[in-house]
């Protein structure tokens, strides 16, 4: 497949691990010059094996510095930017309705901060580019999920609607942005690794009852 994206420069949030990394591989295999970013430098320099010629910058986006950090360090190296992949999101938090204010803002900032920190450090220089904007909702932000953390859900519907309300300040400066939301995925280290860990037949009765397909 060519997509034309040869020569890009492609940061991707949160690629240690998932779907991040995922994304950087298939990016890397379009011809995309890639940088890998988490906050475990260990983690990162050995996933980037995987990617040849990837360069890894650690540092923790949910701080509105670091995220200045990554994005003059890309620009450093690389001398321009042109897709950013906002990954960086969790959905480790409080049972639904046991939530303590310590739950929404650690949900908020890696669901929603984490992706307005990166937008801010990098729209100047995206522009320069017309360059694009990939965030990775979750289908928790589009309906009810049962059993889902409700601060999780919240966070992720908020970023849905920065995403359309920033959509059109952002165009006028060249620069697309979009949300996709993936639904229930299985990867190493996820939530779902350690549900099944926990109580398999549970998580077989609740795929079969709320997912169309009927699996992960």
């Amino acid at each position: 497949m060519d997509l034309e994206l040869s020569d890009k420069v492609a940061f991707i949030s949160g690629s240690s691990h998932g779907i991040g990394l995922e994304i950087a591989k298939t990016l890397h295999a379009e011809g995309c010059k890639v940088v890998l970013n988490g906050r475990n430098k260990k983690n990162l320099d050995h996933v980037s094996k995987e990617i040849p010629n990837a360069i890894t910058i650690s540092a923790d986006i949910t701080d509105e510095k670091e995220s200045d950090r990554v994005i003059a360090e890309i620009l450093d190296k690389l001398g321009k930017l042109d897709i950013l992949i906002c990954n960086v999101g969790s959905g480790k938090s409080a049972e639904p309705g046991s939530e303590k204010f310590k739950d929404w803002e650690q949900s908020f900032s890696a669901n929603l901060w984490s992706t307005t920190n990166l937008v801010e450090s990098s729209r100047k220089h995206l522009s320069t580019t017309k360059g694009s904007i990939v965030c990775i909702s979750s289908i928790c932000g589009n309906e009810v999920i049962p059993g889902a953390p409700v601060t999780y859900s919240a966070a992720k519907a908020a970023l849905n609607a920065y995403v359309k309300g920033i959509a059109r300040p952002l165009g006028k400066m060249g620069i697309r942005i979009n949300a996709v939301a993936p639904g229930n995925i299985l990867f190493e280290g996820s939530v779902w690794e350690r549900k099944i860990s926990e109580n398999k037949r549970e998580v077989d009765e609740f795929i079969q009852r709320e997912v169309s397909l009927g699996r992960l």
